[in-house]
């Protein structure tokens, strides 16, 4: 076998390994009826997130004495299909892209994932701009990795410390079919 064969033929097993270990696209994912949005809602974009989930050591409200991990917001990159980084997600939960556009979202459903953050169904509370957010009325988080609050660590004398924990997810975004 020639240098350039072996060289093409090593190019091929990284191209096919890469695709293996890629996450199914949403519309290949059982998604819960719970987090499905209206019957006229229609897929308008599909966004890869990578980034933390930022919890905070507080004082328990329902317990004296104890403390735990309170979510505080999310910090992510967005990114297009192409892995194009093309704005990103933060506390709100807000969705901004660099076209100007952003939504914000309030959940209406989750759906407990083993290991990660749950799948949420989240309803637009407010759109701004005109770009590619600004008619999305649906946003649904799933294929979550990691994002859990730590188990451990948060305790009187770790109170107002901050973890930031690895995640990835993909938002898909629904508008009004058209």
């Amino acid at each position: 076998m020639s240098k350039t064969s072996k060289v093409t033929a090593f190019l091929l097993m990284l191209a096919v390994a890469a695709c293996a270990s890629r996450q199914p696209p949403t519309s290949m994912v059982k998604v819960p009826d719970n987090l499905q949005p209206g019957a006229n809602e229609s897929l308008a974009m599909i966004v890869s997130a990578k980034g933390v989930q930022i919890y905070e050591c507080r004082a328990r409200k329902d317990q004296v004495g104890g403390y735990e991990w309170a979510f505080v917001a999310p910090e992510a990159d967005l990114f297009d299909a192409r892995g194009n980084r093309i704005g990103r997600h933060y506390a709100g939960p807000t969705w901004e892209t660099a076209d100007g556009s952003r939504v914000v979202g309030e959940v209406m459903q989750r759906s407990p994932v083993q290991g990660a953050i749950p799948w949420l169904l989240l309803r637009a509370k407010s759109n701004e701009g005109a770009g590619v957010f600004a008619s999305a009325k649906y946003i649904q988080r799933v294929d979550t990795i990691g994002g859990v609050a730590p188990s451990a660590g948060c305790d009187a004398t770790h109170a107002g410390a901050e973890a930031r924990v690895d995640y990835s997810a993909n938002y898909d975004f629904y508008g009004a079919k058209l």
